[in-house]
């Protein structure tokens, strides 16, 4: 018997741990997903991303179903679900992307590797994302990502040959995800407007993007008042797996050829430029897990030792946290992005930054307690891109440039006629687009929102010179050159060079645009 072990890869499109099993397997194969329970009492987890999660589960089930299968779910410690499949049927193969999350899963994974060479069970583990296992150095680690996103893609296979189980139970997904959120949550989430899960939805967002949405999205990305249309939106669909970074970074690449062929393409430079920027970010959301993978422990320490030990307590702690996860700062526009995340799960990477910053420098709040609320809050939380942002927005990476974002100033260049503010801040809506943003000038106008939580210039102030003079201390420097050596991005590897610039052999113009449409499909 060959398992597939369904982790944060929840499709059959571009599968090899799938291809694999079933090779193995002569077309047979058990279809396998783990929920486990010790995993969604960490910390960073929470029920938003368990609904996410059960519709990308719901999803894969059809899919395996159009295909003669079905999704097997089991509840418990992966080491004893696995061992009691082997033990009742024999597993001879079991088959699991590569995976970088959290250091809970990575502690499980180790313990699930142990119990495979124990029982003499080969654990195949694919690479998924680009990401290198064991890495000794980032040198060249571009040119390698950009060779495993150019190669082909692998299509669904057409048949799949589930093995069967004889307890009756197997994949009652109906029966057993309502169960587990019963068990394990006790959020109200009636009001919850965050996306919607699954391939079919993953799929027709990338559509949407890449033939009308995403034509802005080099300038649109920053503001929240336009990146909620502009922006792929495909974050939480590559975060578990429903989309393969390659099926995106392919289609991207379709889509740019085709309009570079098409020299009377309506908006055909505003398109490229936005297409380039596009497939820029995707290799950086690679790079950024890569940090994760060659350094685990960043999820709970600074990369530079020096800010380990940076104390941040104070007797008005508590207070400041609360005020800002509840977007009641007194500052509109941090307070619009913590109500909006709230509700939705999802902020423009700048108002990620802003919100960071502000909560990490102007409140002097800790990285850790920021990141894990943010964690929670965001559907499309990956650990690994999630904690190096959040270093880098707190100043604690001791390599990236101290960069503490003026909230009044942001609200006035990303939202200068209050629109964004005023839908989530609705205590203001009755300002004038001068005093929306500094609304103490005129308290009495709005006597249901809160006076500054902080003095902004004071507050930026006191905290850039905590954190530069732990910059201009001995051994700084030396210790930051290690951060770089092992972290940063080296001779260029920002990007892929030549062909990595999105190139790939396409149809002549005429054609091109003829069947444009057909380009950007992706199977079900």
């Amino acid at each position: 018997m060959q398992v597939v072990w369904f982790k944060r890869d929840l499709r059959v499109h571009d599968h090899p741990a799938l291809m694999a099993a079933l090779e193995g397997g002569g077309g047979a194969c058990l279809p396998l997903y783990i929920l486990e329970p010790e995993l969604w009492c960490q910390p960073d987890m929470s029920y938003r991303h368990f609904r996410f999660l059960a519709d990308c589960l719901r999803d894969l089930d059809l899919s395996l179903r159009a295909r003669g299968s079905q999704l097997i779910v089991r509840v418990g410690e992966a080491v004893s679900v696995l061992e009691a499949l082997h033990r009742d049927q024999g597993i001879a193969g079991l088959h699991a992307h590569q995976e970088t999350w959290n250091d809970w899963t990575y502690g499980r994974d180790r313990a699930v590797a142990r119990w495979a060479q124990e029982a003499g069970i080969n654990w195949h583990q694919p690479v998924q994302n680009g990401v290198r296992r064991a890495s000794q150095s980032r040198r060249g680690w571009a040119g390698g990502w950009n060779q495993f996103v150019s190669a082909p893609t692998l299509s669904a296979p057409d048949k799949i040959n589930g093995i069967a189980l004889d307890d009756g139970d197997a994949g009652a997904l109906d029966r057993i995800l309502p169960d587990f959120a019963a068990q394990h949550f006790d959020e109200d989430m009636t009001q919850d407007q965050s996306q919607q899960g699954g391939r079919r939805q993953a799929v027709a967002m990338l559509k949407s993007f890449l033939e009308r949405r995403g034509t802005a999205y080099r300038y649109e990305m920053s503001s929240p008042v336009t990146a909620d249309n502009s922006c792929s939106r495909l974050s939480p669909y590559l975060a578990f797996g429903a989309l393969s970074v390659r099926e995106v970074v392919q289609a991207a690449r379709r889509r740019k050829n085709a309009i570079a062929d098409d020299p009377d393409h309506p908006r055909g430079k505003t398109w490229l430029g936005s297409l380039k920027s596009f497939e820029s970010r995707l290799a950086w959301h690679c790079h950024f897990i890569q940090k994760l993978e060659d350094e685990p422990q960043a999820e709970f320490h600074a990369f530079h030792p020096a800010y380990r030990g940076l104390d941040k307590s104070g007797p008005h702690v508590d207070e400041r946290m609360r005020a800002w996860q509840q977007g009641q700062t007194g500052y509109p526009l941090i307070d619009a992005c913590m109500r909006s995340l709230n509700a939705t799960g999802w902020l423009t990477f700048r108002m990620r930054a802003m919100v960071t910053s502000f909560a990490s420098y102007h409140l002097w709040l800790d990285w850790r307690d920021v990141a894990l609320y943010l964690a929670r809050q965001f559907t499309d939380y990956e650990p690994g891109i999630h904690y190096s942002q959040v270093q880098m927005q707190s100043g604690i990476t001791g390599i990236n440039t101290i960069r503490i974002y003026n909230p009044i100033k942001q609200s006035m260049d990303q939202d200068p006629n209050g629109k964004f503010i005023r839908k989530w801040v609705p205590e203001l809506r009755d300002m004038s687009d001068q005093l929306i943003h500094t609304p103490w000038l005129r308290a009495e106008l709005a006597p249901d929102y809160p006076a500054p939580l902080v003095d902004e210039k004071t507050a930026r102030r006191t905290a850039a010179a905590a954190i530069y003079a732990i910059r201009k201390a001995p051994g700084h420097r030396s210790a930051a050159a290690s951060v770089v050596e092992k972290h940063a991005s080296k001779n260029g590897d920002r990007r892929p060079k030549g062909r990595a610039k999105g190139r790939l052999k396409s149809a002549p113009a005429k054609l091109a645009a003829q069947n444009n449409q057909s380009q950007l499909n992706l199977d079900l």
